[in-house]
């Protein structure tokens, strides 16, 4: 299969419209866990078989994103577009070992030497998905029973899972020797409530303190568009219950987004409704990260509010 023959529909290509400058002045170490890089194709091939061919999105792309944005530190998650070949995103966190980390696609085969060597290239932890649209999963018990070796190295895991499947997965989630990263409050339908049975068993699963979440996909869980009123009242539930288990991701470049692409400029002034205090915003985006993903502390770190854009 060959990038020349695949041209997917308008809707799944990423969205490189310039973003806003945020108003919300983040603290020092701000980072964002949660975004991908895609190519450039010409040096990263996508991966024969994948369920949609992106825009590139390459990581001085990113970077200059992050810049605009206020943050220092970021996590690439390794996307489905590149396969098992994480090259991409190791060349990313290459460009700035101190500040980056990934998060890599792999099969529940791979060998020790290989685990290693991606430790090596600073990943942190691997992704799974039990997303429809993404393709066959791997089956829930056997990625817990791989997390026995990712706890050798100090990784964790992280589900993508679909909300009707949080009930089916939770018991084998409970049960992990690693962390679990839940990715974008479980992908729930923010017109369902907060009471919806699939929110409430993630609020249970999240007892487990083993269990992470990411406050990211408020323009995923919306059923009202931007600027996601309706999304945001879960976000702030699991940072109020949660604080030290929460992380918060932009999601750029919003691959196979269904609604309008968001601004990531308005997604991080979002951050002063989902956490409204100084104390929050700095569990959210600097202790936590810090703590899971391997960074240095903050040297010299100042108040946010002395600081301007």
């Amino acid at each position: 299969m060959s990038d020349r023959t695949i041209e997917p529909p308008l809707a799944l290509r990423t969205c490189m419209t310039p973003p806003s400058r945020p108003t919300l002045v983040l603290p020092r170490g701000a980072c964002d866990t949660h975004f991908h890089i895609f190519g450039p194709r010409a040096r990263f091939p996508y991966a024969p078989g994948r369920a949609a061919t992106p825009a590139d999105a390459p990581k001085e792309a990113l970077f200059a994103l992050h810049a605009l944005l206020g943050i220092e530190r970021g996590v690439v998650v390794h996307t489905q577009a590149h396969g098992f070949d994480n090259a991409a995103t190791a060349d990313a966190v290459a460009a700035r070992p101190d500040d980056y980390r990934g998060i890599a696609l792999l099969p529940i085969d791979i060998a020790d030497a290989e685990l290693g060597r991606l430790d090596r290239q600073g990943f942190r932890g691997a992704r799974f998905h039990y997303m429809q649209h993404l393709g066959q999963s791997t089956p829930v018990r056997d990625v817990i029973a791989f997390g026995k070796r990712l706890a050798d190295i100090g990784w964790h895991l992280q589900i993508h899972m679909a909300a009707e499947l949080i009930v089916e997965l939770s018991a084998a989630i409970a049960t992990s020797p690693v962390p679990v990263v839940i990715d974008h409050m479980g992908r729930i339908d923010a017109s369902l409530g907060l009471d919806q049975p699939a929110f409430q068993h993630l609020l249970r699963l999240m007892d487990h303190p083993h269990v992470w979440v990411k406050v990211s996909g408020s323009d995923r869980a919306t059923r009202q568009g931007p600027p996601y009123a309706d999304a945001v009242p879960f976000a702030v539930k699991l940072v109020a219950d949660f604080g030290d288990r929460v992380l918060w991701g932009t999601d750029w470049p919003h691959p196979n987004h269904q609604g309008p692409i968001p601004d990531d400029g308005a997604l991080v002034d979002l951050v002063a409704a989902i956490a409204p205090t100084q104390s929050a915003r700095q569990a959210l985006l600097v202790d936590n990260p810090q703590r899971l993903y391997g960074f240095a502390p903050i040297a010299g770190r100042t108040d946010p509010s002395e600081t301007s854009l």
